[in-house]
């Protein structure tokens, strides 16, 4: 049986991408067959299509680091064929072939029953960015922020996560600074839930000194470099910063000064090797308290065929919100 997939072959260390017809293969022993509906666009996936280091290591490759659908076959009690899941993580799109293919052969213990009250596509609006989104909200609440605390700066905020983060954020009555260096987007971010926008300019600049002025109760940093450390120095006194990016660097400056005169904390958060268990909390949590009224206005649907010019507006930074990559 044959399927398609966005395949991404690299020839002469020049790597190009195509819509192929691939050959089904029966799924080895503990493994889980599944028909693919839905998945999403990621930074991740625009990486591994375009053959950047670290992420993929082996071409030919099926990229899509997120996958939705229906089990076809599995010799799993826990997932008979028919039901409905979800595989986020892992190695699924990594060296793995991942969702941007019609079928996905995955380990059952990589793999989520869809909540009841979620269908497949809202379940790719949300995704990986959905579902890390959620656990940097859940990393600050555990250190007890509130929306007394004061704003929350939501840093690559027309992103994936940071749509996702800046409308969760509102929904839970938080006030939110949104930082973009897209300024045509003020519109849609105030849209989605942040009451104010400050520009990716300002804060890369920031302050020389060590500490400056308390104007964030908390942040949500999806991006990291200087942003990231200009950020810290304004952090309110017990303020928390989740950080799970790395856009702009992976590299930030600091000091001491804040952390131990402000007692702020720094929480480093990880969706891919999480344990299935805590994917299963964050997921049930979308699905129910979490969920978002303004889910719809985050996401536009485009087909294999238009990933190729969706990658390269990540890459030019012209993506905004949440793309689902649909192959039904």
């Amino acid at each position: 049986m044959k399927y398609s997939a966005y395949y991404v072959e690299e020839i002469d260390g020049v790597f190009s991408a195509s819509i192929s017809e691939l050959e089904l293969e029966k799924p080895a022993d503990g493994f889980v067959h599944i028909q693919v509906s839905v998945s999403s666009l990621n930074y991740k996936d625009a990486l591994a299509a375009s053959g950047a280091k670290g992420i993929t290591n082996k071409y030919p490759h099926t990229p899509g680091i997120d996958a939705a659908g229906v089990v076809e076959e599995s010799n799993n009690i826990a997932f008979p064929s028919g039901t409905s899941v979800i595989v986020t993580g892992f190695d699924l799109g990594m060296n793995t072939p991942g969702g941007f293919g019609q079928y996905v052969s995955v380990p059952a213990d990589w793999v989520l029953k869809k909540p009841e009250n979620m269908d497949l596509r809202d379940s790719m609006i949300y995704g990986t960015a959905g579902l890390t989104a959620a656990l940097c909200y859940k990393k600050l609440v555990s250190m007890k922020a509130a929306p007394e605390d004061g704003p929350v700066l939501v840093t690559g905020s027309t992103g994936g996560v940071g749509s996702i983060a800046v409308s969760l954020l509102a929904s839970e009555g938080f006030e939110v600074i949104a930082c973009t260096g897209k300024a045509e987007q003020e519109d849609y971010l105030k849209r989605i839930g942040a009451t104010s926008v400050v520009s990716r300019q300002e804060l890369e600049e920031g302050d020389t000194a060590p500490m400056g002025k308390e104007k964030f109760g908390h942040v949500l940093d999806t991006v990291g470099g200087s942003i990231l450390s200009n950020a810290l120095k304004s952090l309110s006194y017990g303020g928390s910063a989740a950080i799970c990016g790395l856009v702009a660097s992976p590299k930030f400056e600091a000091t001491v000064l804040p952390f131990i005169l402000r007692n702020i904390n720094l929480l480093g958060v990880d969706s891919v090797e999480i344990s299935l268990d805590e994917k299963r909390d964050a997921w049930d949590q979308l699905a129910n308290e979490w969920s978002l009224k303004s889910l719809e206005s985050l996401a536009s649907d485009i087909s294999l065929e238009e990933l190729a010019t969706e990658i390269e507006n990540i890459f030019s930074g012209k993506v905004v919100g949440r793309k689902v990559v649909c192959l039904k």
